[in-house]
């Protein structure tokens, strides 16, 4: 609401000080509405960049400024006369060129001079296309099972956190919705022990795409542009990662092809839990989670029995076991 005040204020102002500043008619008025809307306009392109972005943008403007300066002072020690004035009449054009040059390179270039900074350049590198890249989505930081898949090894090269995802991330944890705010919690442990890990380096890189509004797009132009891989748990960015020739690694997807394998005939000691849907059912699960459906199981509800398997059923939400009491004969066909 504040933000909208000094909108309005600078909308006001404008033309009262183009009138009282610039000139007292039409013209003055116009430049002054054009200055105001100008800065809000600023304003508003400002928001959407990134502190760091304006930053590295002054410090590559002022090396650039620096590079004219010597250019001139350069031209002038050598005396040459036509040379000279050459450079005299074109001076501001070479200020203007070498600022803003220098402002792009420092922007377009930012990851690698933060690597520069920390001497990452000398012991890891930056990240460029082509390298071993995975892509953090917040569903996955948020499952926590990435930490054991590092931990255990079977995730190699760099992980990468984007600042929108730990932006996602920290507006999660500061919810005024109690579970979700246990849920961002414990994503930002995550990543705090993902962190820790010295055999898999994590980098928060600061890239946005303010024309992009779902951090699932965001995610999928950032692979794009890496070259890199997503790791997720959300099934619908593996539809939209495939769609696009973004190769993606669902963490599910691997805990599923981790579970112990079963076949019709094979015996299993489970504790009947709960009822079951249809009648006589009850229902127990494998210490994986798997759930196993237990044919005239409400009988024995909560005692350990044996059962063997009748069928195993795979479906989108995961896998369900059919089984019989050990005790009891198969039901002949009719």
């Amino acid at each position: 609401m504040l933000i909208w005040v000094f909108r309005l204020m600078a909308v006001l102002l404008g033309p009262v000080i183009g009138w009282f500043q610039v000139s007292r008619d039409a013209m003055g008025i116009l430049v002054g509405v054009g200055a105001a809307i100008f800065i809000i306009l600023t304003e508003i392109v400002m928001e959407r960049v990134s502190l760091t972005s304006v930053l590295f943008g002054v410090i590559g403007a002022g090396l650039g400024l620096i590079f004219a300066w010597f250019i001139n002072e350069g031209v002038l020690i050598v005396h040459d006369p036509r040379l000279s004035a050459m450079v005299k009449r074109y001076s501001a054009l070479i200020y203007i060129v070498c600022t803003y040059l220098g402002m792009i390179i420092a922007v377009r270039r930012q990851q690698e001079l933060e690597e520069l900074d920390r001497g990452g350049l000398t012991k890891k590198g930056a990240l460029r296309r082509g390298q071993d890249v995975k892509v953090l989505d917040t569903s996955a930081i948020i499952d926590g099972r990435i930490v054991d898949v590092c931990e255990a090894k079977f995730l190699t090269g760099t992980l990468v956190v984007p600042r929108f995802v730990l932006r996602e991330l920290q507006e999660i944890a500061d919810s005024s919705d109690t579970l979700k705010r246990v849920r961002g919690r414990r994503g930002l442990e995550v990543l705090r022990r993902l962190q820790e890990n010295p055999e898999v380096p994590v980098k928060v890189l600061d890239r946005d795409y303010p024309d992009l509004k779902e951090v699932d797009a965001k995610l999928i132009q950032l692979a794009k542009e890496l070259g890199a891989k997503v790791v997720t748990t959300d099934f619908n960015l593996n539809k939209v990662g495939a769609i696009q020739s973004v190769v993606t690694l669902n963490v599910n997807d691997l805990a599923n092809a981790l579970k112990p394998v079963v076949l019709p005939g094979e015996a299993l000691t489970i504790v009947v839990a709960k009822e079951g849907k249809e009648r006589d059912q009850g229902v127990g699960y494998l210490d994986d989670g798997t759930m196993v459906v237990v044919e005239d199981g409400r009988r024995v509800l909560g005692k350990k029995i044996e059962v063997v398997v009748s069928s195993v059923l795979q479906t989108s939400a995961g896998r369900m076991i059919f089984t019989r009491p050990k005790d009891r004969e198969p039901t002949a066909p009719h």
